[in-house]
Order: C-alpha cells, then structure tokens, then sequence
C-alpha cells in the first residue's frame, strides 16, 4: 500500500511540473500539455504485448521487442516534443525545462509501476 502512494505522490508531483510549465504567469501558453497524450499511449504497446505473447516462459520475444520500440519512440517524442515547440518559439525555454522535468518524473512513475506491480501473473485489482 504504501509503494501505491509513494507513486500517487510522485505522479502528483510530475503533474505539478508540468502544469506550472504551462501555467505560471511568465510562460502561460498550454500547448506543452499536449504530452499528456503521450503519457496515456506509453503504456498501450506493453499491454497489447503481454496480451500478444503467449509463451512466458522465452527470455525474448518479437512481439515484447516491438513493444519496448515503440515504447521508447512514445517516451522520446513526449521528451522531444517540448523542445521543438520552444525551438520555434511556441514556449519559452524555462517552460520546456519544467515540461522535461515533469516528463522525467512521470515516465519514472509508470516505469515504477510495472516494475512493483507488473511481475506478477496473480496481480488483481481486489487485493486493496
């Protein structure tokens, strides 16, 4: 339980980041929380390959591969995103540093989740 709210907290905090890129007076522009897009993607291509795969037992699959890639293209486009839009003038750079660091905590966070909670194959919601 507590392992639950340590990441709650942490979510909570990249979200803070994230929404004082965007809402502080100085930056005020809402465009970077277009990443919120690529924070419910991220996750999508590990689900429909655990649901894919039906052999756990092999150490490596095509299928688990192709999910990691495209994991890692969601996660680098979330981290590029903010920067494009401050490279064109869109944000301005402290705004694209507080997105980064908002990005960071919460990619960690989902990264944490599956590592605490997505080992095990006996995992239901119902044990809270």
């Amino acid at each position: 339980m507590a392992t639950l709210v340590g990441l709650s907290f942490t979510g909570a905090i990249g979200l803070t980041f994230l929404m004082l890129g965007c809402a502080l007076e100085q930056y005020s522009n809402y465009w970077p929380l277009f990443v919120l897009i690529f924070y419910v993607i991220s996750p999508i291509p590990h689900f429909i390959a655990k649901r894919a795969s039906s052999d756990s037992d092999a150490a490596s699959s095509a299928c688990r591969e192709l999910a990691y890639f495209f994991t890692t293209g969601i996660v680098v486009s979330a981290f590029g995103l903010p920067v494009i839009l401050a490279r064109i003038l869109v944000i301005k750079w402290g705004a694209c540093g507080l997105v980064m660091a908002g990005n960071a905590v919460i990619f960690f966070t989902i990264f944490g989740f599956f590592f605490v909670f997505g080992n095990n194959d006996d995992f239901s919601w119902d044990q809270w």
